[in-house]
């Protein structure tokens, strides 16, 4: 995408009819002046919000009822002036004037579509891109694209959606579909959001064939390659305190960049999450945030909320700024930079669930282990080339069929190395499909069990407790790794030990984790564990195995701690690594923040690669000293202060 920018503010502006004097308060010099304190070079403005109205005269739509001017092209003009670009927001899924309005236009789920709607509490109403409601909107995008003519157009609150309105229902019985079937439900649910789709490109195409149409559902869905087809970019809404946390954007990252190589990282200015008036994060998050979206190839985007009076708040773009002057001097080290990577984890999510589900814990794990181990690393979906990395992990709940089974075989006999745990790698007989040196016999009966490692660890070769489920298997001719035991009993009414779980029954042992040649097998559910008690023992015994596998493979070490980050980017000439570190803090009801910054020192870093001509701390333009040896450079960063980055040039 042509003049992709890294410094976005992503504005919003959700007014009510109720607030008098909108926009009185706009003045052009004034917004230009507080822009450009916050080094910020887009800026999302709005055409319609949640409650439904225009912010601009309208043909197709009410303007907002105490607005007097024409807003969005004032804002518009002062963006273009100062070279800023500004993307024209439309709120899709949600319209609370026509929600009132027009009932018969709302979205039902199963339990309430023969209801007239919940206006019993203040929130907005989500509307069904099936009815008469999709016209309207069209011809509301329509209008924006015939009088402004946007760089983009930034489409809210979409996604695929099962209905149950009238028209849905009534829909789905002319296609030979029954609402009562779910399946049939989602089916129905699927095409309706693609028909939407096809007819936001037509409308927008009729106009310009180079705006941009952003459709926005938050979390990306990981193996629904056919959602993003329509979309130049993508951008992960992922606000740590509001819910996501900071494991959800190197996750949610580590897919999208296999899919577009220009993406952005939308985090929020706010304490806590959207809609936040007066909520302030520290600078040194936004720092933290900013910066981490840079370490893995992506663009920024900070969320706002703009005062109904139309003022931009000054010490918003103080903070803002604080992180995008940062940006802005790091950025021709970032911009066309692609991710290295050695590692590929085929996502749980790509069979279903959301990130926020159990059934995705196996991703939650295993994305935490190779962050917290600063493995080089990718999530990926079934498209997905497996040759490209030198490691496949698939985490718990992988069953081969033939495309899966085709795929591992040819990675496997190009070299590659596969991870597999819990029923990962067999058939729907409970067969192993690749030669993992065992022979699968079914799911233990006890829960928790016990492991005991065959290597040193850093607590030593004790039973230590596995809180997950666990397999049983016979070993054919695998080396083993780690052995099990079981508990004395389970725990029910009539027999219990103490507060938890009985102890392990030492009387016998049985192998739990094996490797055969370039395959390793996990007895446990270790990734769905790990993301759900975060049990260490879990993530050293993965990162053993791991080093058996490909630890002379890989390309970076580094000495940073768990909660640190290191990435390896590619730019033409020169490798970039990234070490961020900021020590968060649990506040308030659970909500992670970050405050305090803690400098580290003398981080050693080795990178493979070809020998290079100097080694450089950037944007600070200091050489380095470095060794070169057997493949590969090796030096020390004297100080990570949140965020260093080091070219390796040749």
């Amino acid at each position: 995408m042509k003049d992709f920018r890294f410094r976005q503010v992503h504005l919003d502006f959700h007014t009510s009819p109720a607030i008098p004097g909108v926009g009185e308060k706009f003045d052009k010099e004034e917004w230009q002046k507080i822009i450009k304190l916050g080094h910020v070079d887009s800026i999302t403005v709005f055409s319609k919000c949640h409650h439904g109205y225009s912010f601009h005269p309208s043909k197709v739509n009410e303007m907002h009822p105490t607005l007097k001017f024409d807003l969005l092209k004032a804002q518009l003009d002062a963006c273009a002036e100062i070279g800023v670009k500004a993307p024209v927001y439309i709120s899709a899924g949600y319209d609370e004037k026509d929600a009132v309005a027009h009932p018969e236009w709302l979205h039902r789920r199963k339990e309430d579509y023969n209801e007239t709607g919940d206006f019993f509490r203040a929130t907005f109403h989500l509307m069904c891109l099936n009815t008469a409601y999709l016209d309207k909107l069209l011809a509301e995008i329509e209008e924006v694209m015939q009088v402004y003519n946007p760089c983009e157009i930034f489409l809210d609150i979409v996604g695929e959606r099962t209905c149950y309105c009238a028209k849905c229902r009534a829909d789905m019985a002319k296609e030979g579909l029954s609402y009562l079937n779910e399946d049939d439900a989602r089916a129905f649910g699927k095409k309706v959001y693609r028909h939407y789709l096809d007819e936001v490109e037509r409308v927008v195409r009729k106009y310009s064939d180079t705006t941009v149409i952003f459709q926005n559902s938050g979390h990306l869905t990981k193996g629904r390659r056919d959602l993003v087809d329509t979309m130049s970019h993508l951008e992960l809404e992922s606000l740590p305190t509001g819910g996501w946390s900071y494991d959800h954007f190197p996750m949610s990252a580590s897919y999208a960049r296999t899919l577009r190589e220009d993406y952005l990282g939308m985090t929020g200015k706010f304490h806590k999450s959207w809609g936040e008036f007066g909520g302030f994060k520290h600078p040194n998050a936004l720092r933290y945030e900013a910066a981490l979206s840079l370490a893995v190839g992506a663009g920024c985007s900070i969320g706002d909320q703009m005062h109904p009076n139309g003022q931009l708040n000054a010490s918003t773009f103080g903070l803002i700024g604080a992180a995008y002057a940062e940006v802005e001097e790091k950025e021709p080290w970032c911009k066309g930079a692609k991710a290295v990577t050695d590692i590929a984890v085929l996502s749980t999510e790509v069979k279903g669930g959301s990130w926020f589900s159990d059934s995705v814990k196996p991703d939650v794990g295993a994305n935490r282990i190779l962050f917290e181990t600063h493995r080089l690393y990718n999530f990926i979906d079934l498209e997905e080339d497996f040759n490209k990395y030198k490691l496949l992990i698939l985490p718990d709940s992988w069953r081969f069929d033939d495309n899966l089974k085709q795929k591992v075989d040819a990675f496997l006999a190009n070299g590659g190395k596969l991870l597999l745990s819990g029923v990962s790698g067999l058939d729907a007989d409970n067969n192993f499909c690749v030669d993992t040196g065992i022979k699968y016999k079914g799911k233990n009966e006890f829960n928790p069990t016990y492991y005991i490692p065959d290597f040193e660890t850093v607590n030593g070769t004790t039973e230590y407790l596995m809180r997950t489920p666990s397999h049983l298997f016979e070993n054919v001719d695998a080396t083993v790794v780690a052995y099990g035991q079981d508990p004395y009993f389970n725990r029910t009414p009539d027999r219990f030990c103490s507060h938890q779980h009985s102890p392990n029954n030492d009387d016998y042992s049985y192998p739990t984790a094996v490797i055969k040649g370039n395959i390793a097998y996990i007895g446990w559910d270790v990734f769905a564990g790990y993301g759900k008690y975060g049990d260490f023992h879990q993530k050293e015994m993965v990162n053993h195995i791991i080093n058996i596998l490909v630890g002379d493979e890989l390309t970076l070490e580094t000495s940073m701690p768990d909660r640190g980050v290191a990435t390896l980017m590619q730019q033409e000439g020169r490798k970039i690594v990234h070490l961020l570190f900021a020590h968060t803090t649990n506040r308030g009801d659970n909500t992670e923040v970050i405050e305090d910054i803690v400098p580290l020192y003398n981080i050693s870093v080795s990178v493979k690669c070809d020998k290079p001509s100097k080694v450089v701390l950037v944007p600070q333009n200091e050489e380095i000293d470095f060794a070169y040896d057997d493949g590969k450079v090796s030096f020390n960063v004297p100080k990570v202060n949140v965020h260093q980055m080091v070219s390796i040039e040749v």
